[in-house]
């Protein structure tokens, strides 16, 4: 079984929520103020390290209480975090607001701003492993990250979120894109949206596609996946579940897959379990503890 290295970010989040969110220049009240562990590299570390692969994550905290508590709660996880180091500056940070099941979120960056080439030079992958990252970290550290995966002979995985403008060359470097119809249609220059029948939303993605043995995955929700693995298509049914915090379920779904691919599971299988794993994370609140186990997967998927 191979690794799963994640370069990416490392949040606290700072979570209120709400009976709705407010309007610009509006005030409302809320409920309560919770703290969890974010960051979507961190999220990613999480989701695949409790589902059974061995895991390392790169990137940074800053020196002050909320990278103290980061550290111990990913420690606690199982996740080697022999790649992570302390950054003269603030720990990344996300305000979030949750009102009816639906998130807005503010990220600042702070340590993870300054994860640089640096950061993955010693990074050792192997053939086998699969190198997992976001675009919440620079994208030229992401480009040498893939680089070095490339060279190795691991599989290299983007979920190319917050979404951004990428140069074709980082592109060129990614076996499977993992993204929402939204990032899909702001990435190919195209409108998408979730509604879209599926053969729509494939010819965008036939349009983003930089190399013909590239895959991309369109997770659309309760809706489940569409897949365009080369030159095959294929979609992935969708679970529905009563969401209670969407936070962290795309981190979920990458995690999740990231962790089969290192398993050499097939990928439509690797698709299903990790859909399956992202329809457990919403019904909890958080990101980072929001992620399931690989026993309670296997329990969803065993209910059919």
């Amino acid at each position: 079984m191979g690794r799963v290295f994640v370069a990416g970010s490392i949040n606290m989040d700072v979570v209120a929520t709400a009976d709705r969110h407010p309007r610009v220049g509006e005030t409302v009240a809320g409920r309560q103020v919770l703290y969890f562990p974010g960051g979507k590299g961190a999220n990613q570390a999480v989701a695949a390290s409790r589902l059974g692969a061995k895991t390392t994550l790169i990137g940074r905290l800053g020196k002050d209480a909320f990278g103290a508590e980061l550290r111990t709660f990913l420690g606690d996880q199982g996740i080697d975090l022999g790649s992570v180091r302390e950054a003269d500056t603030h720990t990344g940070t996300a305000i979030i607001t949750v009102a009816a099941s639906d998130n807005t979120i503010v990220v600042v960056p702070g340590s993870n701003a300054l994860v640089g080439a640096d950061d993955v030079a010693g990074v050792r992958l192997t053939k086998g492993d699969v190198a997992v990252s976001q675009f919440e970290i620079p994208l030229p550290t992401i480009a040498a990250f893939f680089q070095r995966a490339r060279s190795a002979g691991a599989t290299t995985l983007l979920n190319p979120a917050p979404a951004q403008q990428m140069p074709g060359e980082l592109l060129a470097l990614v076996d499977i894109l993992v993204l929402n119809e939204t990032e899909l249609g702001f990435l190919a220059g195209s409108e998408v949206s979730d509604s879209d029948e599926a053969a729509k939303i494939i010819a965008v993605a036939r349009q983003l596609q930089a190399r013909e043995d590239q895959t991309i995955c369109i997770t659309l929700g309760k809706r489940g996946v569409l897949a365009l693995a080369g030159r095959e298509e294929f979609a992935v049914p969708g679970r529905v579940v009563t969401a209670v915090d969407a936070t962290g379920a795309g981190d979920c779904f990458v995690g999740a897959l990231a962790s089969q691919l290192a398993d050499d599971v097939p990928l439509r299988a690797a698709l299903a379990f990790a859909n399956a794993a992202a329809s457990i994370s919403v019904q909890r609140m958080g990101a980072g503890p929001s992620m399931p186990t690989a026993a309670e997967v296997a329990a969803v998927l065993g209910a059919g």
